[in-house]
């Protein structure tokens, strides 16, 4: 179906129908094109669990700085995790009250430096989802290979199935635009089990306006129907098994366990840490306790699609890019910063 036929049928659809967005590049593909000043109002477009910034505990940054404030230590993370509010203060905020945080362009780049400075101790913060693990069972690889000893991960690894599992269980929603970069990794097939026992479809799409839009109107199409199916429009780049290279990677290092996820809470199996048998390299992620939100801050009902980022009263006033309460607000992957970025274009 050509382009226009499928924005004709989506502007005239008058069903109400609730579809999330699982990943922050759909989420930002969506306000940058405004996808949704071309679809019927009866189409809600919400954003999900897909950015792993939003969805880590901020009791997370407080045992980072800790681990920081330790004699001869370095906490070496992303650009993006330097603004997140731990219950106290945040990496920049500590970083400018003489905390040793230095910015990574990629976990890689410790190796040479931990051995240039032997006596440091390094603290890399391992923060994201099945793309972002196998860079991590890497540099296991490398630290084993070149046996350096003075780099250790606290790691905030989930895995994207659990979460969409309690979503389907606790939310309405009718549909999902499955996470494109995750989908390379875990594959099509990895939504098979929820589409079948929930009776939702999951999409697999690209991140151009068009992929997204045939993305909604299958969606819409095979509620219509009645039928629930796995459908991957990304077949370019996604394969039905993903990359079993790099999930053997990650499980040769890591093993799923009981993680918190902001908005979530604890989810079985929904995280990766590093097994026990390389616990030298682990300081403190299975110990992390769960944290409250942020009074006023609505991340959670966010990341769950409850709401969209303008009905919390912190946004646009208390809570924006330049002094951001919620983690939302702070990633390039965050609705929030999203939304505020786009001056509530297509919004």
């Amino acid at each position: 179906m050509k382009i226009d036929k499928v924005i004709n049928y989506l502007k005239n659809y008058k069903r109400p129908v609730k579809i999330m967005d699982v990943c922050g590049t759909h989420t930002s593909s969506i306000a940058k094109n405004g996808i949704k000043d071309l679809i019927s109002e009866s189409i809600r477009l919400v954003s999900g669990p897909g950015c792993p910034v939003c969805v880590t505990l901020s009791s997370y940054i407080d045992v980072l700085i800790d681990c920081g404030r330790k004699e001869k230590s370095c906490v070496l993370s992303f650009g993006d995790m330097f603004k997140v509010r731990g219950n106290t203060e945040s990496l920049a905020e500590a970083k400018a009250a003489g905390l040793n945080v230095e910015l990574m362009y990629s976990p890689l780049d410790v190796v040479e430096i931990s051995k240039m400075n032997p006596k440091m101790n390094y603290i890399i913060a391992a923060v994201g989802f099945e793309t972002t693990a196998p860079i991590y069972a890497v540099l296991m690889e490398k630290l084993l290979k070149d046996d350096i000893h003075n780099v250790k991960l606290l790691t905030s690894l989930k895995t994207m199935i659990p979460a969409l599992k309690y979503i389907c269980e606790n939310e309405e929603i009718d549909g999902f635009i499955a996470p494109g970069h995750v989908s390379v990794i875990i594959g099509s097939d990895a939504y098979e089990g929820l589409c079948s026992e929930y009776k939702k479809p999951f999409v697999v799409s690209g991140f151009e306006p068009e992929y997204i839009l045939c993305a909604i109107y299958e969606i819409v199409h095979q509620i219509e129907e009645g039928v629930a199916q796995v459908n991957n429009m990304y077949k370019s780049v996604v394969t039905r098994e993903g990359n079993k290279r790099a999930m053997d990677g990650i499980y040769k290092y890591f093993e799923s366990y009981d993680a918190t996820w902001r908005g979530l809470g604890k989810l079985e199996d929904s995280g990766l840490v590093l097994k026990k048998v390389y616990e030298e390299f682990d300081i403190g992620s299975r110990d992390i306790v769960i944290d409250k939100e942020t009074p006023g801050c609505r991340c959670g009902d966010v990341i769950l699609g409850r709401i969209t980022p303008e009905m919390c009263q912190m946004f646009g006033k208390a809570c924006t890019p330049e002094n951001p309460i919620g983690a939302c607000m702070v990633s390039s992957e965050g609705a929030c910063g999203i939304y505020y970025e786009n001056k509530f274009k297509s919004w």
